[in-house]
């Protein structure tokens, strides 16, 4: 690594300023969907910033009691349009989760709670779906898109995973 690029490296590694924050929009409960905003969330906060995932439409089950554990992973195209290609492609995956020494699903959301990630329910999806506050894991906050969308207009960094 050469000079100037190993000072931006550093630059990039110091902490943010204490406000600096940023979200995260889950929006499928599928390993590729969780994943992500997961890492990015823990990460963003292991640098100091804030953190909040917003889990909406089918996301919204990550967060669900007990659910975390049935996201799948669905190959992209014609092979996830196989009956039982689902199962098998969760199979493998997470056989490659687990030989890469990554968590699961599960042990991410409690290492993303440790680090203080904030984790918001859709309203709007909880009333399509008839949810209850209670059908999710302690701590998840429920707000409007609204909501969502005031807090997230003044975070440094918005992503949709």
């Amino acid at each position: 690594m050469n000079q100037e690029s190993m000072s931006r490296h550093e630059a990039g590694a110091e902490a943010c300023s204490p406000n600096a924050s940023c979200t995260f929009i889950c929006s499928r409960n599928t390993l590729d969907g969780a994943y992500p905003s997961l890492m990015l969330a823990i990460n963003a906060r292991r640098q100091g910033m804030d953190a909040t995932i917003f889990y909406t439409f089918m996301g919204i089950n990550v967060i669900r009691k007990d659910r975390a554990r049935r996201s799948k992973f669905i190959p992209p195209g014609v092979m996830g349009a196989i009956p039982g290609m689902a199962s098998v492609a969760t199979w493998m995956m997470k056989r490659q989760i687990d030989k890469a020494g990554m968590p699961s699903v599960e042990e991410l959301i409690e290492m993303a709670q440790l680090e203080g990630v904030k984790f918001v329910a859709c309203k709007l999806t909880m009333d399509m779906m008839e949810l209850k506050p209670d059908d999710f894991f302690e701590g998840v906050e429920i707000q409007t898109a609204e909501d969502y969308m005031k807090h997230a207009k003044n975070c440094r960094v918005n992503m949709f995973t």
